[in-house]
């Protein structure tokens, strides 16, 4: 209310022509723009094996794929904004969720889903400290955080879950809904990941959620060889397929052009993500940090 709420800040003084977009698409649905990107296997393979054997750190592609993010967002602070009740909003963290399964070996055990904050100055290391504890907390028979906890107590009384689920989208509309709920709920983070190459799965353009202010979602698929023309010879080259799901309301589209040639930059130089960056943007006013994890 007021211009502030517990996840950000209304942005003031935008072009008339983003200020008028949530009005024509009033629902994050409206405005989905779909993009399909490759990443080149080849390079990711490589690197993970080398800090393996070099440095004896232990890197996954996903991992990568949200520190390249991340980084892109210390360049592209506009790309980390939301749309509610058809204002602009800056977000006052860095934040991404994931759904895993509580036992890989067995899928009839159920999902957890999986919420964290990162710093813009994160490493590629950072990044993988922070989701490697948040996977270990989640994971097991006592795994599932607050998500699961709240789901279970809804759903034991009929009607329950109605009646909380539309009060708390009435209170979100207009700022006043419980910050603990934002800490904790995945519907509140600038990026939502799936891997559903990890069951076996094509890359999805999966949709943009009404609840909540998910402003990008990306979904892994199974690797992909395609036929490339390298020094006047034909191979087989093998790609790790991307789907990309945007609210184009969010920033302009100069703005998520921008976003993603770093993002691609540090995918194809993953060597680039070891370091901080040299200098991290904000919207004015609203810088935010986050402890860096225990090693």
């Amino acid at each position: 209310m007021f211009g502030r709420r517990p996840d950000g800040r209304r942005v003031k003084g935008i072009d008339p022509v983003m200020q008028i977009t949530p009005y024509v698409m009033p629902m994050r649905c409206d405005a989905q723009v779909f993009l399909k990107h490759r990443i080149d296997m080849e390079i990711l393979s490589r690197y993970i094996r080398q800090q393996k054997a070099e440095k004896g750190e232990s890197i996954s592609y996903m991992q990568i794929i949200v520190a390249a993010y991340v980084r892109a967002v210390s360049r592209n602070p506009e790309v980390n904004r939301f749309i509610m009740n058809k204002q602009l909003f800056a977000r006052n963290n860095c934040s991404a969720a994931f759904t895993i399964l509580k036992d890989p070996a067995d899928a009839d055990k159920g999902e957890a889903v999986v919420k964290i904050k990162f710093d813009p100055s994160d490493t590629l290391y950072d990044v993988r400290d922070r989701m490697t504890a948040a996977v270990a907390a989640n994971r097991g028979e006592d795994g599932g955080g607050f998500t699961d906890k709240l789901l279970r107590f809804l759903f034991a009384v009929p009607g329950l879950a109605t009646v909380i689920v539309g009060l708390v989208r009435f209170l979100d509309r207009y700022g006043l809904a419980p910050g603990v709920l934002m800490e904790e709920l995945p519907f509140y983070v600038g990026m939502y990941i799936t891997n559903t190459a990890s069951i076996g799965l094509h890359d999805v353009n999966h949709h943009l959620y009404n609840w909540g202010n998910v402003g990008l979602f990306f979904g892994m698929g199974t690797t992909e060889k395609v036929a490339v023309v390298e020094n006047g010879e034909t191979r087989m080259k093998r790609y790790l397929p991307l789907g990309i799901t945007a609210d184009e309301r969010v920033c302009s589209g100069a703005h998520y052009a921008r976003f993603f040639k770093d993002m691609t930059r540090c995918l194809e130089h993953p060597e680039l993500l070891e370091t901080p960056p040299e200098k991290v943007r904000f919207d004015d006013g609203l810088e935010y940090h986050e402890p860096k994890p225990q090693a």
